[in-house]
Order: structure tokens, then sequence, then C-alpha cells
């Protein structure tokens, strides 16, 4: 039994210290990033079909869907200059449950049978603007939880839960949405964000900037906005995923779908093909949790060529297996260069600037996705299917390569690791 004992104990001990990088800050928002991402993941579901439920068309949904969008786009950089002067899980806090409440009163109306577009569009605007000032003030909690030394392993991690509780949370939802109504599915996810915002609550307090002057919020952005373009390699690579992440949203909800309705079965291969899009997403994960190349950025950018894979292949009437396998190679690509992208901005932008680097990050890489994706209709009516796919593959590509001739993403290396001091052991005979 005292044997047990202590080997229960010895075991306890054991997993204490090979955990003891992931702090309190880190596995509270980690935790709370998984509750919000299930019904994150299952909201737009539920609002689509809340939409098509009360005789809206498909333009409509589009509207919604753009009506959360455009008040992300305006917020974000107020949302990640109030993220660097107050405490950031405050802002969490207040962000979170801004959107239950706004989820709440959508999931009422819903659920009354009552509600009209006005009122979707509202409320799902409501739901961007909770988030443009949610989404920087995570990011710098995340960054700020770990240190340098385990920021692969955490933020792999890290990762590899959030994208977990997205894949989980639409499959979920659309279950849910076909036996109980999307009402109920709004409910809950305005639910998720209380029961996030609870555990937000309890993260710590980070140090405050030490300032000796309480400089205007334009000042802030201001500052934000040097820092941002002060550095090739960061200003660089957002240009470039401006670009990238439009022509990878056409891909996914325009074109894939019009391919799978065509050739491949369906709505059910298409989702086969995100399944495997989102098991790359999570496997991949493991491997950056031990693999810490040295050139951080060089590395994630050699997987953007990845990224062209699903375009590719639906572009030379792949069959689904091989599609599947694209769609797995390209979210593998996104992880690891996912990974990388955060030990860059955490080991290069200093802490207090942390939320305004992540919104104009945030901001560049997502302001031409809407329009990108009004514009993919047209675009293969003119160009036809085939040619808007090898469009989307090969501007892809040529990204890849032009962000190659930047020297600071060839070269910016990865931070060696803090010696651990030698302890001497003193004994007395």
């Amino acid at each position: 039994m005292t044997a047990t004992i202590v080997a229960t104990v010895s075991s306890h001990q054991e997993s204490h210290r090979r955990f003891a990088w992931a702090g309190r800050n880190y596995r509270i928002q980690t935790a709370a990033t998984v509750v919000s991402g299930l019904g994150n993941a299952a909201a737009p579901i539920a609002t689509a079909f809340a939409v098509l439920e009360t005789g809206g068309s498909a333009t409509e949904v589009g509207y919604v869907t753009a009506a959360r969008l455009v008040p992300l786009v305006l917020l974000l950089l107020i949302g990640g200059t109030l993220a660097d002067r107050l405490p950031r899980h405050h802002v969490m806090v207040g962000a979170n449950l801004f959107n239950a409440l706004s989820q709440a009163a959508l999931a009422a109306l819903v659920l009354s049978g009552g509600v009209r577009l006005w009122q979707l569009l509202l409320l799902a605007a409501a739901g961007g603007a909770g988030q443009a000032f949610y989404a920087p003030a995570s990011k710098g909690v995340i960054m700020q939880s770990v240190s340098k030394e385990h920021a692969a392993k955490a933020f792999s991690i890290f990762r590899m839960a959030m994208n977990g509780a997205q894949i989980g949370g639409a499959a979920l939802g659309g279950t849910l949405v076909a036996t109980v109504g999307p009402g109920w599915v709004l409910a809950i996810d305005a639910l998720a964000y209380t029961v996030a915002a609870g555990l937000r609550v309890f993260l710590a307090a980070e140090a405050a900037p030490v300032r000796s002057e309480h400089p205007s919020m334009v000042h802030e952005l201001r500052e934000g906005w040097r820092e941002f373009v002060g550095r090739r390699w960061l200003w660089a690579v957002v240009l470039q995923f401006s670009v990238v992440m439009t022509c990878i949203s056409a891909v996914e909800a325009v074109y894939g779908p019009v391919v799978a309705q065509q050739r491949l079965g369906g709505a059910r291969s298409w989702g086969l093909a995100m399944a495997a899009f989102g098991v790359g997403l999570v496997s991949t994960g493991v491997l950056m949790a031990r693999w810490q190349p040295r050139r951080i950025l060089l590395v994630g950018n050699y997987m953007v060529f990845l990224l062209a894979a699903p375009g590719l292949s639906l572009a030379l009437n792949a069959p689904l297996p091989l599609i599947a396998v694209a769609m797995f190679v390209s979210g593998a690509g996104v992880t690891v260069f996912g990974v990388n992208w955060m030990i860059a901005l955490q080991q290069e932008i200093s802490a207090e600037l942390f939320s305004r680097v992540a919104a104009y990050d945030h901001l560049g890489s997502i302001a031409l996705t809407p329009i990108g994706t009004a514009l993919a209709g047209p675009a293969a009516d003119a160009l036809g299917l085939g040619g808007a796919l090898w469009t989307c593959g090969i501007t892809t590509l040529l990204l890849a390569a032009t962000a190659m001739v930047v020297p600071e993403i060839r070269q910016l290396t990865r931070a060696a690791a803090p010696v651990a001091p030698i302890r001497e052991t003193v004994t007395t005979g």
C-alpha cells in the first residue's frame, strides 16, 4: 500500500513538473477558448438556417454574414488599443458578456418565431463588434501567459484546443440545428459566452505598463502603426495574407461547394473534405509541440505554398480522396504557419504593444476577404470555374514565393532559450 501511495504521489509530481510551464492564465484562457469556440462554431450555422426558415434567400444569408464582418473590421483597431490601455482580461470579460446578451436576444427572437431581417442584421453586427474588442485582447493574453522557452509547445496546444473546439462545434451545431432548431443553438452559444466570461474573471491581472502621461487613443493607434510598419517582415506577411485569405475563402466558401455539387455527389462530399482540413489543423499541433525550427518565419512561409493545394486539386478535377489529402495538407500548413507566427510576434513585439499589433495583423489579414468572396461568383462567370480555381492556386503560390524575397522573413531566427542558473548543493556532515 505504501509503495502504491508513493508511486502515485511521484507520478503526480512528475506530471506537475512536466506541465509547470502552463501557468494559471494559460490554463484558464485555453479552457475558456474551448468553451466559447464550441458555441461560436455552431452559431453561424444556426443563424443561416434562422434566415432561411423565415423565408430568406441565400442573398440575405450573405447580408447577415457581412453584417457581422463589417463592425469587426471597423472596430478592430479601437479594440486593440483599448486592450493595451486596460487590463486585457477585463476587456475580454466585457466583450464576452456583450456577445452573450446579443446572442440571447437573437435566440429569444428566433424561438418566438417573429424574427425579422433587420433584427438579424442588427444582432449579427453586435456580435461582430464584441469580437472586435475580444480578439486583440485574447491574443495579447495568450502570448503573455507563457515564457519564450515554452512558446512552441504552448501555442501548439492552444491552437489544437481552439481548432478542435471549432471542428466539434460545427459538427455538433449542424446536428442540433436539425434536431432542436436554430433558436436553441443560439441560446447554447449565449450560455457558452457566459461560461467563458465567468472563467476569464479568474485570470490574474497583468502588470500595467508604466506611463508618465496619458496619451490619447489616436496617439496609441499611431504608436501601434509605427511598430507595425517599422518591421518589414510583419507588414509583408500581413499584406501577403490579405490576398491569400481571400483566395482561401473563395475556394472553401464558394468554389468547393460548387464543384462538390457538380461532380462529387453534393454537400456530404465537401463536408468530408472540410473534415480532412480540420484533421490537418489539429493533428499537426502534436508535431509543433515538439518541433522547434530555428528560422521560424522561413519555415512558416514554406507552409503558405501548401495553402494552394485545395484550389489546385479542384482545378485539376482530382477525385475526392485526393482533394481530401489536399485539404489535410492545407490544414497542416495553417497550423505550422500559425504557431511560428505567434512565436515571432511574442519574441519580437513588446508586451505593451501586443494587442495593437495583433489588431493591425487581424485587420490586414481579413480586410479583403468579404470583397473577394463577393467577387468569387463574377470571377467564375468571367474566367470559368476552372480558370478561377487556377487563379486562386497560382496567386497563392506566387505570393508565397514573393515573400521569400524579404530578407527578414528568411533570416528571423528563434531566440535562444534562457539558460537556467546552476544551483550548488551544500551538504553538511
